[in-house]
């Protein structure tokens, strides 16, 4: 059984136990999380495809933690003008374990 679930503007296929990193959610390290815009849900029952999302379907997880991907740099300059800047960026993430898949009651 699998789904996709949208979260932060970007899909994710899930299954049972998978762990996942996504844009960073609220709450603290062991708490709960629903993902409730599942866009399809998949199993051995048949294939739901939602039109945009499955009503009534839900992906639940816990939150395993938090943290920072790698640093990236942003460097412009303008060639013959003596302008240089350096920025750089850490983007923050949550990462989940999937503990369950909810099939909507039909």
């Amino acid at each position: 059984m699998y789904a996709i679930v949208c979260t932060g503007g970007k899909q994710y296929r899930v299954r049972e136990g998978d762990t996942i990193t996504v844009e960073k959610l609220e709450g603290e390290a062991g708490a709960p999380v629903c993902f409730d815009e599942v866009l399809l849900l998949s199993d051995a029952q048949g294939t739901l495809v939602g039109a945009p999302r499955v009503v009534g379907a839900a992906v639940h997880g816990v939150v395993e933690g938090h943290g920072k991907a790698k640093k990236i740099i942003v460097f412009t300059y303008k060639p013959k003008k003596n302008v240089r800047k350096k920025k750089g960026h850490r983007q923050p993430f949550t990462r989940v374990t999937i503990e369950r898949i909810a099939r909507p009651s039909v």
